[in-house]
């Protein structure tokens, strides 16, 4: 691991490499793949998933039949199902709370207003499974969409080398009711989502992570549909001090590397705390150690970093929530490692990277919901607003708007 000082250009290369920036090949060959869809459709999907994963399927193969969803139930363990059980729970319980409601108002003058809250009608969740088969994504993605009350979700994620789906991906899918399921990932799944093919219907949304193509292609379509973020290879910063436990933070920052492209920092003002961490990561090119003076320096370079995930292994660190600003989740203390918030806490794993923090949030059921602002006005309302709107109208020139208006009363 390399140690870097602040206000040092290696802090401005560290910082640019966590922002989100397209690399001119992936950009390039994305697009090349998005138009090969559109332009040839299920025909493009086959071809690419021979190339990529090197499994050469027929269409009707490429989706999972019921014998294939019945099977997996017989390659799993009974207590994954009660394991499964118990993080339905947790995160029902997150999402539930966070839970958008339509409203209305009447005024005395008469004017109704509101908005009216539908869920979206179909989604499309990406489970990576390329490096190792991300069961946790299923149940991140479908079930802040279930209860946001989405009917209509279908699921893609690559097959492996024998044109198979992980049996616990299968399993999560069933359970939580999700019939459509495709053996198809990368670039070429998305734009399957986002255009649609004969035999995948067209989404509204795409969400969940994936690798870089994955991330380019979710940015190229998106207008096309929605997408949830730009939600990239995984990142983790570690703020700790010398009351910090070392082997938790070597640990912690250890599991990034588990990741392909995944990105670990320690943020530090202990000087014998980076040199142990440095020690224990020899060999190492995944991490990077700042060396600070203070923790407010820390919590400042954190939120110019906008990492995915947050740690802060000090004492009382409750006190920093207000001055952290930018973050996908935040875990606070010596027992709440990022994976207690990847597999089991409640709230989704699905979260922004590349910097993207700074505007971007964790998935969640207004993710899953749309809009519909509601206005009503009488006669009488209409006729005192009518001089307010004339003036606007006159200053933009757009005559008719009141025109429109006016009408009314003649």
């Amino acid at each position: 691991m390399k140690i870097i000082k602040p206000h040092s250009k290696d802090l401005e290369k560290l910082i640019g490499r966590f922002n989100a920036s397209q690399n001119k090949r992936v950009k390039e060959r994305v697009d090349s793949i998005i138009y090969d869809v559109r332009a040839n459709g299920d025909e493009a999907l086959l071809k690419y998933t021979k190339c990529f994963d090197g499994v050469k399927m027929t269409l009707r193969q490429m989706r999972v039949s019921e014998s294939e969803k019945s099977a997996a139930f017989q390659d799993i363990s009974p207590e994954f199902i009660s394991t499964l059980k118990k993080i339905i729970a947790n995160i029902t319980k997150f999402y539930t709370k966070q839970q958008k409601r339509s409203w209305k108002q009447i005024n005395q003058d008469g004017v109704f207003l509101g908005e009216k809250i539908d869920p979206l009608e179909r989604v499309g969740v990406y489970v990576p499974a390329g490096t190792a088969p991300l069961v946790s994504c299923v149940y991140m993605s479908v079930l802040p969409a279930r209860i946001a009350g989405v009917q209509d979700i279908v699921l893609v994620t690559p097959p492996d080398k024998n044109g198979h789906i992980n049996p616990h991906i299968l399993v999560v899918a069933g359970l939580l009711k999700v019939n459509e399921i495709y053996k198809v990932g990368g670039a070429h799944a998305v734009a399957a989502l986002a255009f649609g093919t004969k035999t995948i219907k067209k989404v509204d949304k795409i969400v969940g992570p994936g690798n870089n193509y994955v991330t380019e292609a979710k940015r190229q379509v998106f207008g096309y549909c929605d997408i949830d973020m730009l939600a990239g290879p995984t990142e983790l910063v570690v703020i700790a001090n010398r009351y910090s436990n070392v082997h938790y933070c070597i640990a912690d920052l250890a599991s990034q590397a588990e990741h392909f492209g995944g990105l670990a920092v320690l943020i530090t003002p202990s000087k014998s705390l980076a040199k142990e961490v440095k020690q224990a990561f020899t060999g190492h090119d995944k991490g990077f150690i700042i060396l600070v003076k203070n923790l407010d320096e820390a919590i400042d370079i954190s939120n110019r970093i906008a990492p995915e995930h947050l740690e802060i292994l000090t004492k009382n660190p409750r006190k920093f929530i207000k001055k952290v600003k930018n973050t996908g989740a935040l875990f606070l203390g010596p027992y709440s490692p990022v994976a207690i918030g990847d597999y089991f806490a409640g709230p989704s794993h699905v979260l922004p990277t590349a910097g993207t923090a700074r505007f971007f949030s964790g998935l969640s059921t207004n993710d899953f919901l749309r809009s519909t602002h509601i206005i009503s006005y009488s006669k009488k309302t209409l006729e005192e607003s009518k001089q307010h709107i004339e003036k606007l109208c006159q200053i933009e020139g757009l005559s008719k708007h009141f025109e429109s208006v006016k009408k009314r009363f003649e």
